[in-house]
């Protein structure tokens, strides 16, 4: 019994020490977490100082705009990078319509199978909607018809705009012109951007994606030079139907 209640006095009297400290340890805990917290606070705000960060900067959105095969993608914010097309139809700094054999030094390939010359119609200057002029020529086809490249080139971008729909844009060997194809259905089996596409080569396929309306099947077709391969998008256009008259 003697040990028990030296025991109990032991626990008794620092239980009482510790009440009498207690005060201590809260004013001593509570300036130490302060302190930290200050301490963080001081080395972020330099930080950021030096790296001149923003805390409410908007994210940085790129366009992912590939499309597979007759499946368009959903639709994204353009990167502010100069890297991928507006998301429709491209908007040129001009507008030309010159001769055949001041234009090109080769001759295309009409971009439709089974469409002959006599058959196209000149749509270069024709209205749109907006007060836009329509820049290209639309060459009436049944739907699925094959798409051929008009020349041999780069198949420099896979897009899917709201106006142009399922698209193409080609760039010409000497990388000087721009061939665009637009309202596809879809694109043919295994079509790569950076594939080199022959001349006549099947590269997809007629439709009515984009704004071309429901049922109005055609391919619309233009050209433009480009003085930026980097801005594909970007040129003086030419009147197709000239050249696509003396098609070979």
């Amino acid at each position: 019994m003697t040990e028990l209640r030296q025991i109990w006095a032991r626990i008794t009297s620092s239980w009482s020490r510790f009440v009498s400290l207690w005060p201590r340890i809260i004013f001593l805990l509570t300036f130490f977490f302060a302190s930290a917290d200050f301490t963080l606070s001081i080395v972020i705000w330099i930080q950021c100082s030096a790296c001149k960060h923003s805390w409410n900067a908007p994210p940085n959105y790129t366009a992912n705009s590939s499309a597979t095969s007759g499946k368009q993608p959903a639709m994204s914010v353009p990167s502010p990078s100069t890297t991928a097309p507006p998301l429709d139809e491209p908007t040129l700094t001009a507008q030309t319509a010159p001769s055949p054999t001041s234009a090109l030094s080769f001759k295309l390939t009409i971009p439709v199978a089974g469409i002959k010359p006599s058959q196209l119609r000149d749509t270069f200057n024709e209205a749109r909607s907006e007060g836009r002029v329509h820049n290209a020529i639309d060459i009436m086809a049944p739907l699925g018809a094959a798409v051929l490249a008009a020349t041999e080139g780069k198949i420099v971008k896979l897009f899917t705009s709201e106006r142009g729909g399922i698209t193409i844009y080609q760039l010409s060997t000497d990388q000087k012109l721009i061939f665009y194809y637009a309202h596809l259905e879809r694109y043919a089996d295994g079509l790569a951007e950076g594939h080199l596409a022959k001349q006549g080569e099947v590269i997809g396929y007629v439709g009515n994606t984009g704004n071309a309306g429901a049922g109005n099947y055609h391919l619309h077709f233009a050209l433009w030079n480009v003085t930026d391969p980097k801005r594909y998008w970007d040129g003086v256009n030419i009147n197709p139907y000239p050249l696509l008259r003396e098609a070979q």
